[in-house]
């Protein structure tokens, strides 16, 4: 894989406290970088100004922000999102599948008329810090994870969305029953000489790529490393050894 392959499946989570901080990341890493993601924590903060100045770049942006409403409010948050340039966003699968059908249809219509390219729209399955524990005992659900990240992502399909976002220990079943087309982000992407952090069910770079991952994102381990390009170059080099 060269470096080229490599960066296109890179996201890095801008989970950072300033904007200032956000921007250095994106001078610093843009050259190693695919996508941006900007969740919550930086959009409540500063929205279309980190957004624009990624835009101002010419990087990729994803919208992290897991639209979880009726059908009708996320259709239009969908179409807004379009509207200020994201180049992917996604949702929670368990909105089921009208809402996510909901947000395809929003996308597509501010795409179309703002000339855009049609977006990815992803949809959240199980989020990397709950294990089969935390889903049992907290959410009363019996099915496995797995089961339930494959239940929802069948859903996410079925609605017309381009794949999910789940961890890679359900890579291979989502390929596998969804086809190699059905796009996978992974989240939880821990190198393996970083600390795991609050996440439960990880991988390292190389692994989740081997399974099938089209997009890995990379978080702390990156932002908080004293050497940013180092630590990232480390990450190039674990990836070529696949």
């Amino acid at each position: 894989m060269n470096n080229e392959e490599i960066k296109k499946k890179l996201v890095l989570a801008l989970d950072v406290e300033e904007i200032d901080e956000a921007k250095k990341l994106v001078d610093e890493l843009g050259e190693y970088i695919g996508t941006f993601k900007v969740g919550l924590q930086l959009f409540c903060g500063y929205g279309l100004e980190i957004i624009n100045y990624i835009k101002e770049k010419n990087s990729n942006f994803f919208l992290d922000v897991k639209l979880h409403d009726i059908p009708n409010t996320v259709e239009k948050a969908s179409y807004n999102i379009i509207k200020n340039g994201a180049n992917f966003f996604n949702v929670h699968a368990t909105g089921g599948i009208e809402m996510m059908r909901s947000a395809k249809k929003g996308a597509l219509e501010a795409a179309q008329k703002y000339n855009k390219q049609a977006p990815l729209i992803l949809a959240v399955t199980i989020l990397t810090s709950i294990n089969e524990n935390i889903l049992e005992k907290e959410l009363l659900n019996k099915n496995s994870v797995e089961n339930m990240v494959l239940q929802l992502a069948k859903n996410a399909k079925e609605a017309g969305l381009d794949g999910v976002v789940a961890s890679a220990h359900e890579l291979k079943i989502i390929k596998k029953e969804l086809g190699e087309d059905f796009i996978v982000l992974t989240p939880g992407i821990r190198p393996l000489w970083s600390s795991k952090n609050d996440q439960k069910r990880i991988a390292t770079p190389s692994s989740a790529i081997n399974d099938g991952a089209d997009y890995i994102v990379l978080g702390r381990a990156i932002t908080k490393s004293e050497d940013k390009i180092e630590a990232i170059k480390k990450v190039y080099e674990e990836i070529k050894e696949l």
